[in-house]
């Protein structure tokens, strides 16, 4: 399980295990937040095609689906 300041995660690079359509490497690229600041969702922009997605950025502590880092 991947430990995570939620506040830090902006730039930071990500790495699908399991990678679909040639979209291996990601960059969170925006932090999105309720009114107290809490961190809720991400967005993951794919480096290859430059696809965006949302997600819980809980997911990314999930070692089966993201590997910290471009690797």
């Amino acid at each position: 399980m991947n430990r995570l300041n939620p506040s830090k995660l902006l730039l930071s690079k990500w790495t699908a295990a399991l990678p679909q359509n040639r979209e291996k490497h990601f960059l969170v690229t925006e932090l999105f937040r309720d009114e107290d600041g809490t961190v809720l969702e991400i967005e993951l922009q794919a480096v290859l095609t430059r696809r965006r997605q949302q997600l819980d950025w809980h997911a990314l502590q999930d070692d089966a689906h993201w590997k910290m880092g471009w690797l």
